[in-house]
């Protein structure tokens, strides 16, 4: 349905267009019936000063047009973590709350078990050993140069320094694993509980675990996610895939709110997914603290590209769900009075951006020699849609 917006003009157009007639008009000194194309709309000087219909030309423009889509904030995986503990063990301590803010490096929670005493003892009676099987195989090693040991000895006082080496690295890796500095391990600070520290800064978002629970390796006991570091996970159909790159700018927002964030593209999907939908990632810029990760976010990416031909919107006029722009067709006289005739051509509507909106042409239309209506448009569709085919 078409909107009228400018009625005083219609009615005055109405008023001086009193002798149209379907398109056709007579000439009274040939009396020659004269029939106006349907896609011309004919003007006098006096209406086009009343409709201050005005011509441009149409440019060639770079335009940034908007996609809308939505989708969820996210934490890259190396701002999220999970903490397991590294051996089973009974709960001794942890003073975490969901929301509490924890630093790099920070003790979460304190297990004890009896197998981290075993640990502990079974790499110092290794180590001790193996200081006494490094003795002997430099003492092995000499005696076979002087000709006093045979070859056979000394391959089995090799083969045990060395099985016990590597039994004293496997159990200092053991230890190193449980949070226990093998160098500052002796047998005098052997502990029966472990601390277990977390790998990044960020909020506890989950929390697993209670005061003499027994926990395993494969139970998740806390869940910390790094707010500062957040990007979109953003849902587009394979349609726009070709309109999205990486840099492009991200205006979104989260439940419903006035606030408007920024996120930056970073990556577009490799693949398009079985419903035919493409995945794009954004990085959230600078620091939002009502942000967080599994939130519902609309979206706007902001898309360029090469020059397109562009006019001022207000030259594109909709009718019956149809894009229009009306150009100068000629100059004539008739009855001693001036006219200007006026085409009507349908286009196809691209972006809009800054007052100025693409359009595609058809193809024999010459973009250097045409004079676009860029004021006034909706007013001579108005006339022609009131007036028929419209002849004056």
């Amino acid at each position: 349905m078409l909107k009228i917006n400018y009625p005083i003009i219609i009615t005055l157009f109405a008023m001086s267009l009193s002798s149209c007639n379907s398109g056709k008009k007579t000439d009274p000194k040939s009396e020659k019936v004269e029939v106006i194309p349907e896609d011309i709309v004919e003007l006098r000087a006096d209406q086009i000063r009343l409709a201050e219909i005005k011509t441009g030309s149409v440019e060639m423009r770079s335009l940034n047009g908007t996609l809308k889509t939505n989708g969820i904030v996210a934490a890259a995986p190396q701002n999220l973590a999970t903490i397991c503990a590294p051996m089973s063990g009974f709960v001794k301590s942890t003073r975490l709350m969901p929301g509490i803010k924890v630093n790099k490096g920070e003790s979460l929670i304190v297990i004890e078990n009896q197998e981290f005493v075993d640990i502990q003892l079974n790499y110092l009676e290794a180590k001790n050993k193996l200081e006494f099987a490094e003795a002997e195989f430099n003492r092995h090693n000499e005696l076979y140069k002087e000709n006093v040991y045979s070859q056979q000895n000394i391959q089995q006082v090799t083969a045990d320094y060395k099985n016990l080496k590597a039994v004293v690295n496997a159990l200092k890796q053991k230890l190193m694993l449980i949070n226990i500095s093998p160098e500052n391990l002796r047998e005098d600070n052997i502990s029966r509980s472990i601390s277990i520290n977390s790998p990044i800064s960020g909020y506890v978002e989950e929390v697993n675990v209670n005061l003499g629970k027994f926990v395993t390796p494969t139970d998740a006991m806390f869940k910390i996610v790094n707010n500062e570091k957040l990007f979109l996970e953003l849902i587009f159909y394979e349609k726009d895939a070709n309109k999205l790159t990486k840099d492009q700018k991200v205006r979104f927002f989260i439940n419903n709110e006035s606030e408007e964030h920024i996120a930056v593209v970073t990556q577009t999907g490799q693949s398009i997914q079985a419903d035919k939908t493409l995945k794009v990632y954004a990085s959230v810029t600078g620091v939002c603290k009502n942000i967080l990760p599994g939130m519902y976010v609309n979206a706007f990416v902001e898309t360029s590209g090469n020059p397109v031909t562009a006019v001022p919107t207000e030259a594109v006029v909709n009718f019956d769900d149809r894009d229009y722009i009306f150009i100068f067709d000629k100059e004539k006289e008739e009855g001693g009075k001036p006219f200007t005739e006026y085409r009507i051509i349908e286009v196809k509507k691209g972006v809009t951006d800054g007052g100025f909106t693409e359009i595609v042409l058809p193809t024999d239309f010459d973009i250097k020699t045409a004079r676009v209506v860029v004021k006034g448009a909706y007013t001579l569709l108005s006339a022609k849609k009131n007036a028929g085919e419209m002849a004056c």
